[in-house]
């Protein structure tokens, strides 16, 4: 008897195996095409002749489907199967995937990111909550948990290297159309998930439209005010249209039976205060990565390979951060831990904001950007785990997807911001520098190359500083509304770090 249960458990065991990787490598897709398209941006845009103001929205359209649509994404495989969303997500993700990649303009590849960003919607929250139905409480499933979550801080750096190697050796291209075989190898795996119980009830479709549609208007003023002026009338219609959603969208969740962002959940002051600190978070790494990006590659003259290595010491940061902060959070209150991280990214942040014509890798950049990732994953962190404290368990999933969700419309609301900031400063000096630029070093003018860097550069470090005073924002909010002891959160592997 026991000699036939061993090759039934090892059968099981591999079957357990698959499963995970098919969950992790979703996970890990969906992550990583948040930072790969940075690295391939300057190409993309010399190639496409994308506007400056328009640039932020190869990575905002992404980033707004994603985080707008992530409730939503979950309410639909509680209804529908997780396992078929996951399923329907994977191939919109990679059919998307294909599309960007043989886009012929700007609007090309805005529009087939942001149905990337539909099916990464899909796919994150229910990939996660497939873990629960396809692995046995216990080490087994403590462990699934543990690799998707390493998934999430994996993504960042994967990202950033693969997008440098692909966009170097094959072209911009090749950043996008990766994910096909991916995709399809994670499709083809699926069938070995096991789904979960189907829900009663009804799609929220009023509100993910509205809530969507009311970010994506607000986002977009920010970003076309910049360039077009405040008074512009697209821009002013942009902000009324989201004035007009954003409101209509609460009224719809306060009133629905069975809302897509319950309200109350922002009752509790912990909670608030995680979600509105992380907001304010979102604009750090991501904005330093695109601002930087740009800079390394516009006026330093590097490759999109050794821009994706320049990036490591952000990825050991990563690393570090998330080591030191799960093990202070068993010793101190989350405030403790939120604040100073906070704090340091902020620091390091305005430390990068003195980026020049001379690049310093060693004694400037190299720490700088290793404590900017360092603080902010600490404070993530910590905030994460008191966006969960004194939630239902059955509202736990929901908590945690607001708590991601706030993170990416901070992403995208950042470089919104800190585009708009870089665009408008930049013009202030040398309108259309990057053209200016271009055509000086092809002519061999050296004043009109000095001009265009000067007016560039100067745009690039005052973003950064915007940057900087988001995230001391954030360690003020934390401070002030994050009153959770030590004791009251648990440090747990599905702790959300993405």
């Amino acid at each position: 008897m026991p000699n036939e249960a061993l090759p039934q458990a090892g059968k099981r065991d591999r079957g357990l195996g698959l499963s995970l990787a098919v969950i992790a490598t979703a996970q890990l897709m969906v992550v990583l095409d948040d930072t790969i398209a940075n690295i391939a941006l300057p190409t993309l845009q010399n190639d496409l002749g994308i506007s400056a103001a328009n640039l932020p929205w190869v990575i905002n359209a992404y980033i707004l489907a994603f985080g707008g649509l992530l409730l939503f994404g979950g309410r639909l495989g509680d209804l529908f199967g997780r396992r078929r969303m996951l399923q329907v997500g994977m191939a919109l993700f990679t059919i998307a995937s294909l599309l960007v990649g043989l886009a012929q303009d700007g609007m090309g590849v805005i529009a087939s990111r942001g149905l990337q960003g539909m099916g990464a919607a899909l796919v994150a929250p229910n990939a996660l909550a497939l873990i629960a139905t396809t692995f046995p409480e216990g080490k087994s499933r403590n462990g699934a948990m543990a690799v998707y979550g390493a998934m999430s801080g994996l993504g960042i750096i994967v990202g950033l290297i693969l997008g440098g190697l692909l966009t170097g050796t094959l072209g911009w291209r090749w950043a996008f159309f990766i994910n096909v075989p991916i995709g399809l190898a994670v499709l083809a795996g699926s069938g070995r998930l096991v789904e979960a119980e189907l829900h009663k009830g009804r799609p929220d479709f009023a509100g993910a439209i509205t809530s969507i549609g009311g970010m994506a208007a607000l986002v977009y003023g920010i970003t076309r005010g910049g360039e077009h002026g405040w008074t512009d009338p697209i821009t002013l219609a942009s902000f009324a249209a989201s004035a007009i959603l954003l409101p209509v969208f609460l009224v719809l969740q306060a009133r629905s039976k069975d809302p897509l962002l319950p309200l109350r959940l922002f009752r509790d002051r912990n909670r608030a205060g995680s979600y509105l600190a992380m907001l304010l978070l979102g604009f750090g790494p991501m904005g330093m990565l695109y601002l930087l990006t740009l800079y390394m590659q516009h006026i330093l003259g590097y490759s999109p390979i050794w821009t994706a290595l320049a990036f490591l010491p952000f990825g050991a940061g990563i690393i570090l951060g998330a080591v030191i902060g799960s093990k202070l959070l068993i010793r101190v209150a989350p405030r403790e831990v939120a604040v100073p991280g906070a704090l340091i990214g902020g620091a390091a942040l305005f430390w990068l904001s003195g980026i020049g014509r001379e690049f310093d890798f060693i004694w400037h950049f190299m720490p700088a950007a290793f404590l900017t990732a360092f603080g902010f994953v600490m404070a993530v962190i910590a905030l994460a785990l008191t966006a969960v404290k004194g939630v239902p368990p059955k509202e736990t999933g929901i908590a945690s997807a607001l708590f991601n969700a706030s993170q990416q419309v901070g992403v995208a609301f950042g470089l919104a911001v800190l585009s708009t900031i870089s665009v408008s400063v930049t013009a202030s000096r040398l309108p259309d520098a990057l053209a200016v630029l271009h055509r000086g070093r092809e002519t061999g003018d050296a004043g009109m190359v000095w001009s265009a860097g000067d007016a560039l550069i100067h745009g690039y470090g005052l973003a950064l500083v915007g940057s900087g005073v988001a995230l001391v924002i954030a360690a003020v909010i934390a401070a002030v509304l994050v009153n959770a002891r030590r004791g009251q959160v648990a440090v747990t592997g599905d702790a959300p770090l993405h």
